[in-house]
């Protein structure tokens, strides 16, 4: 009855928070915007001066990337969310209110769900617009956009648990901008062969590279067999998948601690 509960209040919540989104214009913009910026700042722009393992062309090497981009997104805005609530009274007025005490951070990470496939769907727009498009068929490409919702939600809880960590809104939108370092540092939009060693490494480890990898072998998008022994790249989906489960055994018990905690 208790689970019955949260997930009863946990919908409500999904509900206020894409309500949200609808007195707030400028996020549905920014969002309808992004996908279209990056596909041409990258596609375009950058395109132009980077060859593609064993060629191919650069738009269909560069959109998993950016598809993974999109997913890693997903703890920079659940943090900024939560931390707004939490320094706002928000979530103490919840508390006050007859309704699961943990029904807020899966209402957060259920609405990020939701957006994070609006999100896709427009990337995708953007990509077929400019010559990508998925080579292996209906059920591969569900797999490839499947593990990008996994992983999304995933980290979500990461950033639930951050945002109530952080002491106030300001903290927390000082470290969005840690997330395009992040990103960069992966194969999303070049190869990691040509770097340095131990740059590699971490590279290599990183779970956008894991994500970009698994997407490009899904699609038959160009890149996919690069030939890069590491194990993450040459078992990326069972290595996103591991990723996943490891984020949500850790960071689902701290989050909901933490929410606990800060009631407090």
């Amino acid at each position: 009855m208790t689970a019955l509960w949260t997930l009863t209040d946990g919908l409500t919540l999904v509900g206020r928070e894409l309500g949200r989104l609808r007195q707030e214009p400028g996020q549905i913009v920014a969002a309808l915007i992004f996908p279209v910026v990056m596909v041409v700042l990258f596609g375009y722009v950058f395109g132009s001066a980077i060859q593609v393992p064993d060629g191919g062309d650069y738009r269909e090497y560069l959109m998993p990337g950016l598809f993974a981009m999109v997913t890693f997104s997903a703890w920079l805005g659940v943090m900024t969310r939560m931390a707004t609530d939490a320094s706002r009274g928000v979530m103490d007025r919840f508390r006050s209110m007859p309704m699961a005490r943990l029904a807020v951070p899966f209402g957060q990470t259920g609405a990020d769900l939701l957006t994070g496939l609006l999100m896709l769907a427009i990337m995708v727009g953007a990509g077929l617009l400019v010559g990508w498009q998925p080579h292996r068929g209906l059920i591969p490409t569900t797999q490839a956009f499947v593990l990008m919702i996994v992983l999304r939600y995933a980290l979500s809880w990461v950033g639930v648990y951050v945002g109530l960590a952080v002491k106030n809104d300001q903290a927390a939108d000082a470290l969005v901008p840690l997330g395009l370092p992040f990103t960069m540092l992966s194969n999303a939009f070049v190869p990691t062969d040509g770097m340095p060693g131990w740059l590699r490494f971490v590279a290599n480890w990183n779970p956008v590279s894991a994500l970009t990898a698994a997407a490009r072998g899904l699609f038959g998008n160009p890149g996919a067999g690069s030939g890069n022994a590491a194990w993450p790249l040459a078992h990326p989906v069972t290595t996103v998948l591991l990723w996943s489960a490891a984020l949500l055994v850790l960071f689902v018990p701290l989050s909901l601690r933490a929410y606990t905690r800060r009631g407090r």
